[in-house]
């Protein structure tokens, strides 16, 4: 996702064993953004029984540094995962040869 030219949301399914079951590719933004509608981040989720989810999303500039919208969208995400029993694991930033997850920093998770 690092090279990437423009913003991508993808969102890996995981069974109760968090193994992956499949990465969907949901969103593609602009250099600097992406609109996210959360319902649609736990679509494939709920259709396909995942137990849980890990989402990530490149920054196109190269620095991973969580913007306060990812922390925003983040504590939205783990709101409507705690509705649908669907945990989620991480929300992960890819720059260029890095990564920030948010859990790790306490953004966005409590």
């Amino acid at each position: 996702m690092q090279a990437l030219e423009q913003e991508h949301l993808r969102v890996m399914l995981l069974d109760r064993r968090n193994r992956v079951m499949e990465i969907v590719d949901l969103y593609r933004g602009s250099v600097s953004s992406s609109q996210i509608r959360v319902g649609e981040i736990f679509r494939e989720a709920v259709r396909k029984n995942a137990s849980a989810i890990i989402v990530a999303h490149n920054h196109p500039s190269g620095d991973p540094t969580p913007s306060p919208d990812d922390v925003a969208v983040t504590r939205a995400i783990l709101q409507a995962g705690k509705l649908l029993d669907v945990d989620v694991l991480d929300h992960l930033v890819i720059g260029q040869g890095c990564w920030v997850s948010l859990k790790e920093r306490g953004l966005g998770f409590s």
